[in-house]
């Protein structure tokens, strides 16, 4: 392999600002006149994977393609970095969580999951951040939106498919964590 062609490749996954498919990278690389194969292109994404491995670097296949990015032991260290306006509220977890694990799932579904009316808020700000989208509307009287996760959502977990989810606990789970739960807050009162 070419150690020039590693290089293009790891300059267009710094330079990119997003997750690049191989092919997008074949692509570019023949418009610059550099002659690669989808073989190639991966076997440059493997050496670069080898040569992150012992730094603070991490190569990582995301939904809609491969990215460069700060691997999660280093990553308390950036937090100082981010102002307020990137932190997610509680509730706008719950919400997305919701959308996530029972797609497509209308607002009022939502509503009757949390047991709370969902802010209009919290969906404008799922939808600008490009988390959800509208994928059709329910054949019921108002015909409500149906909401599903995006790639952007995946991508922005660090994964790659929606089913790469943990899976939720058990009901059975549940109710032996609120019984433990109760138990703490009944001893605490003592």
């Amino acid at each position: 392999m070419n150690r020039n062609i590693e290089n293009f490749i790891e300059s267009l996954l710094f330079a990119s600002g997003r997750p690049l498919r191989l092919s997008e990278i074949r692509t570019i690389l023949e418009n610059e006149g550099i002659r690669v194969d989808l073989a190639e292109v991966k076997v440059g994404l493997n050496n670069l994977e080898e040569r992150y491995a012992d730094t603070s670097l991490e190569l990582s296949e995301v939904a809609t393609g491969f990215r460069l990015q700060i691997k999660k032991d280093f990553s308390h260290l950036l937090s100082s970095l981010w102002t307020e306006n990137n932190r997610l509220s509680k509730s706008l977890m719950e919400t997305i969580s919701i959308i996530a694990y029972k797609q497509p799932v209308t607002r009022g579904e939502i509503e009757e999951i949390r047991g709370v009316q969902v802010s209009t808020n919290i969906i404008r700000n799922l939808l600008e951040r490009d988390w959800i989208k509208i994928s059709g509307y329910r054949e019921t009287p108002g015909r409500p939106a149906l909401f599903i996760t995006t790639k952007t959502f995946l991508n922005d977990l660090n994964i790659k498919k929606i089913s790469d989810l943990p899976p939720l606990p058990e009901k059975e789970d549940l109710s032996q964590d609120e019984k433990t739960d109760t138990t703490e807050i009944n001893l605490e009162a003592s």
